[in-house]
């Protein structure tokens, strides 16, 4: 499956005094990479609460950083279905700096990641199952 991939520029706001993007920062991009990706595919988060009475939450992170994210960059922020459950999905993750090929042609990777996101019920905030008309929407 190809994976989505949301354009991004590195502002002054992300960067430390070095120009280097803080590693949390990273996160805030999955982030909109993750919503960006949902969007595309007709999945609106705001929707999707007020028509399902349930959300979205993150509930396991795990990034690997490789190369450093500076001031003015362009990334690529990309998001594709890793894993899908009743109650939870997985998602993995990347950033790549757009204008710097790695040896295999490729954008050069800086970070890359998995995203677990679960189901919730709005009312509770307690896991349920992700509707099924949602899990179609995602395959």
């Amino acid at each position: 499956m190809t994976a989505f991939r949301f354009p991004l520029r590195i502002y002054w706001e992300d960067t430390d005094a070095r120009g280097t993007v803080y590693p949390s920062r990273m996160l805030h991009f999955f982030e909109r990479g993750r919503t960006e990706w949902l969007r595309a595919l007709g999945v609106e988060q705001q929707k999707l609460r007020e028509q399902t009475g349930g959300f979205f939450v993150v509930t396991h992170a795990a990034v690997d950083y490789v190369a450093p994210a500076r001031l003015d960059d362009q990334l690529w922020v990309t998001a594709r279905l890793q894993a899908a459950g009743r109650a939870s999905i997985t998602i993995a993750q990347q950033a790549l700096l757009q204008h710097t090929m790695s040896s295999d042609g490729q954008p050069q990777l800086l970070s890359e990641g998995t995203i677990r996101i679960g189901w919730v019920d709005a009312a509770s905030m307690r896991p349920a199952r992700i509707p099924a008309s949602i899990l179609e929407q995602l395959s």
